[in-house]
């Protein structure tokens, strides 16, 4: 049985935050603590306004049913997911926090890290990106100025896209992505495709609709440089469905619902040849940490919530010039700063 805390914290960060959808100066978060015969475990699922659930959503449901979830044994992370799925169906966000924490603690009672379970070559972990988002030509290169990174990841989804980007090609040489959030038509993608080519752009996420397959199918075919679904694949369901479509997939623990099947969507992907990037909802080091862990089984890496904020939450995942150093502690290796909870 489980004795259950959670805090619903404002992440302020370091510059404001612009995508194609909106501007954000804070990110809503929702942090969940199980204690388990003693054993601590941590979650974390950040609020994403376009996916229409709050932390005040997110704590309304778990009130609701918390005597259920207290009830509840641990003996299997993924037997503790099943359980969550069926008894929230409509939070996936809530989902992922309570399933990351019931993974946090059985890494701790077997005494391993979370990629020891797993088995996994930490030599094929990838760096992560570091988000410029959309402002200014003049900020955006200050920002790339200020942080100085492998790759970048910019935000795009606007009318001079390109100018922006061709002046960021011309300011470094670090690996280029891009990731419109579904916030380009299909005649300005196409047309600008050919362009994205010459300035060795890595890759391109989520560049229409979610809903336009056909014209990211075309997409697909009209260019050598990766196309990955984002808001196009939320859950395991979706996987199959943009194998058609997308040259790849970005998984993203909140939308997904957990540790539990960002695990089976990694594994289906692969089966279906799909490239995988695991993607941030600009966690802090909590959820970030269950990123991390993860990452030797993917292509790209998108975990730069920490560096992206002000204060983090927590400590135990480190970046070294965009790679993880891994941690030796078990779980997920994290030591939440309670005093700031």
């Amino acid at each position: 049985m489980f004795t259950i805390r959670y805090w619903q914290k404002e992440l302020a960060f370091e510059y404001p935050f612009t995508i194609s959808k909106g501007t954000k100066t804070h990110q809503p978060t929702f942090i969940v603590e199980l204690n388990f015969r003693g054993i601590l475990g941590y979650g974390e699922a950040p609020a994403i306004a376009y996916y229409g659930i709050t932390t005040d959503q997110m704590v309304a449901d778990f009130e609701a049913k918390r005597k259920f979830v207290e009830s509840f044994s641990l003996t299997d992370p993924k037997r503790f997911w099943h359980f969550l799925h069926h008894l929230f169906p409509k939070n996936p966000f809530l989902v992922c926090a309570l399933d990351m924490a019931g993974w946090d603690i059985y890494g701790k009672l077997r005494r391993k890290p979370l990629y020891e379970l797993w088995n996994l070559n930490l030599a094929n972990t990838p760096k992560t990106d570091y988000t410029i988002g959309i402002d200014s030509l003049e900020k955006m290169l200050e920002k790339i100025d200020a942080h100085p990174a492998p790759i970048y990841k910019i935000k795009v989804g606007t009318a001079d896209d390109l100018e922006k980007l061709k002046a960021i090609r011309q300011h470094t040489h670090a690996i280029i992505r891009v990731d419109a959030n579904a916030g380009w038509s299909f005649d300005q993608a196409l047309e600008i495709l050919p362009v994205l080519e010459q300035l060795s752009i890595e890759l391109i996420e989520q560049p229409l609709a979610k809903e336009d397959l056909e014209g990211a199918k075309i997409l697909k075919e009209a260019t050598s440089i990766p196309i990955i679904a984002d808001e196009s694949c939320v859950g395991e369901r979706d996987v199959e469905k943009c194998a058609d479509y997308f040259s790849g997939i970005n998984i993203k623990l909140t939308k997904c619902s957990g540790i539990t099947p960002a695990l089976d969507m990694i594994k289906k992907a692969r089966l279906l040849n799909l490239q995988v990037m695991l993607g941030c909802m600009n966690e802090s080091n909590i959820g970030t940490a269950a990123l991390a862990h993860l990452a030797p089984m993917v292509d790209f890496l998108d975990a730069d919530g920490p560096l992206l904020l002000k204060e983090d939450l927590g400590a135990g995942i480190e970046f070294v010039d965009y790679q993880w150093k891994p941690t030796l502690l078990p779980g997920l290796g994290i030591t939440p700063f309670l005093e700031r909870l």
